[in-house]
Order: structure tokens, then sequence, then C-alpha cells
């Protein structure tokens, strides 16, 4: 089974920055598409920045110029650069990939949730 491993949240004040990680342990063949989730208080879970092996990179609106999405191969891990933090970027961090397992199935996992908490 693949586990996605997430660090880095926190408090933090507005204007400050954060980096989120996500990283992939067990046995697995590739991971395919990357992407970060989040969920505010009362509002529904949205995509904030996403790597896509056939699509390229997307970014919410509401985080353009902000974030930025990267991984490491060689470490098997996901980023978030979190620069220039609003209040309104408070939430749950979900990492999420579609990870190529053994046998070539695809299946996607997600990340416990890291909180990030932005203050004013």
């Amino acid at each position: 089974q693949v586990q996605l491993v997430e660090s880095g949240g926190g408090l933090v004040q507005a204007g400050g920055s954060l980096r989120l990680s996500c990283a992939a342990s067990g046995s697995f063949f590739r991971i395919n598409d990357v992407a970060w989730y989040r969920q505010a208080p009362g509002k529904q879970r949205e995509l904030v920045a996403e790597i896509s092996s056939g699509s390229g990179t997307y970014y919410a609106d509401s985080v353009k110029a902000r974030f930025t999405i990267s991984k490491d191969n060689a470490k098997n891990t996901i980023y978030l650069q979190m620069n220039s933090l609003k209040p309104e970027d408070t939430g749950v961090y979900y990492c999420n990939s579609r990870i190529t397992l053994p046998n070539l199935v695809r299946r996607q996992f997600w990340g416990q949730g890291t909180q990030v908490t932005v203050s004013s």
C-alpha cells in the first residue's frame, strides 16, 4: 500500500510563507499526476494546484503568483510553496496523487491532511 505523508503546516501571520511536503512511500512503479487540495471550514474541498503529466500545471485563481507546486522525483516528494499567505488560505491541505503500482494498475491516493492557519 502506498502512503502519502504530509508535513509543513502550521500557524503563520498574513504575508508569511510555508512549504508543505508530501512524501510518498511504499511500493509503486511511478507517480503520475500530483495535486494539492484544501478545505476551509464550511467550504467544499477545492483544487489548489496540480501537475498533470498530460496537461501541465494548474493553479486556482486565488493562489496564482503566490503558490508553487513542485516535485522531487528522486525523493518521491511533492511540495507546495506558499508565499504571501492570506487568512483566506486557512484550511486543511491534502496532497493527492495518481500512482502506478508495481502491477501497473493506477490508483489515487490521499495524504492525511495538514492544517494551515493564517492569522491577520
